[in-house]
């Protein structure tokens, strides 16, 4: 598709139906929208097939473990730039992966099971990656917003209940548990697969695959997101903004400024900088009036830094291009089955032991 496609208002609204309701059928879709369940599949296939809109799904947490967020940020060597990037972009740990403005060449979000793997990540990986002159990692504390929040607000109340009405209720979990690995996995390849087909992949019953769907819904352990490419979305400039705040006034800070309409996500860090949001604008100009808006607004906080995203390499998981568009999807996986051995951690080994006999000096 070229770069002067638009998304018309019907566009719009199916993206913002499947924001507010990722599985919800397309007859239920088109009921809320005001068009026939097929004009809305076909619509979304055109929309996908042109990688202007796309649908993720991960875990927002496990049972086993408590996994640790981290942004990384990497200076390159002159020239090395986009042979760093393609190699960590197919990195399942990495969330997110963008070529920035300002004292940093790359900014990486990445997801690790404890800080033992985040520090042989840093050292083992990143470290001995040819091009990467430097790095800087800082811990998320907390995060208070990320972007499977964020709308384009184009549905009113009533198509809003009309998608949510039959939400299920009971028993819920939030965090996913060891016998949904397969499910969650295959729900990572293709959101929208309806029960009978990941029954059938799962070798479950329809029953037993609906109950446990339901169940991590209601709890929040199943993070969906639907997104559209940024130059299309009405928001096509995303900045990171770096802060400093008083300890005690961090969380109250956070909560406002993960309400804002342009944020999509705020987090608490462990850094002089004790907070680090990104949010989408209209235009470049509008940085500076927004800097100035928040600083009447919220006096306690400083802003100490900005980048600007220059191309979204990585976003959730998947890998797009200079304009945003979805180009493939790399299975984001931080979490392995309890008890087994990481493919990180293979790394970690291989490098430990160095190069085996058949490369040694005879």
């Amino acid at each position: 598709m070229p770069t002067s496609a638009v998304l018309d208002e019907l566009d719009h609204l199916l993206v913002t139906a499947l924001q507010t309701a990722p599985r919800a059928d397309w007859r239920r879709i088109g009921a809320a929208l005001g068009v026939d369940a097929s004009t809305a599949a076909r619509r979304w296939a055109r929309l996908t097939g042109a990688g202007l809109a796309w649908l993720s799904c991960f875990p927002v947490a496990v049972e086993w473990i408590t996994p640790v967020v981290a942004f990384i940020e990497i200076d390159c060597v002159p020239g090395r730039l986009h042979e760093v990037a393609a190699a960590l972009a197919e990195d399942p740990h990495v969330f997110n992966l963008e070529h920035v403005t300002g004292g940093r060449d790359l900014l990486m979000t990445v997801v690790l099971r404890d800080n033992a793997e985040l520090a042989r990540y840093v050292g083992f990986r990143l470290g001995r990656l040819e091009g990467v002159a430097a790095t800087r990692t800082q811990l998320a504390t907390t995060l208070h917003s990320e972007g499977s929040r964020w709308r384009l607000d184009r549905l009113d109340k009533e198509q809003r209940d009309l998608l949510l009405h039959d939400r299920p209720q009971g028993e819920a979990d939030w965090a996913l548990r060891a016998e949904d690995q397969r499910l969650a996995r295959l729900l990572g390849e293709d959101c929208r697969q309806p029960v009978a087909r990941l029954a059938e992949r799962t070798g479950l019953s329809p029953t037993t695959v609906r109950r446990r769907l339901d169940r991590m819904h209601r709890g929040g352990a199943l993070m969906y997101r639907c997104e559209v490419a940024r130059f299309l979305s009405g928001w096509p400039v995303s900045v990171y903004l770096w802060g400093t705040a008083p300890p005690d006034e961090v969380a109250r800070l956070a909560a406002l400024l993960a309400g804002l309409r342009e944020t999509r996500m705020c987090a608490s860090l462990t850094g002089s900088d004790n907070v680090l949001f990104v949010v989408w604008l209209r235009s470049v100009e509008r940085v500076q009036s927004f800097e100035t808006a928040l600083r009447r607004r919220f006096p306690e906080l400083t802003i100490t830094d900005r980048a600007v995203a220059l191309w979204q390499m990585k976003l959730a998981g998947q890998l797009l291009d200079p304009q945003g568009r979805h180009l493939r999807t790399v299975p984001f996986w931080t979490w392995d089955d309890p008890g087994a051995e990481s493919a990180l951690g293979d790394l970690v080994s291989r490098l430990r032991a160095g190069p085996g006999p058949s490369a040694a000096a005879p």
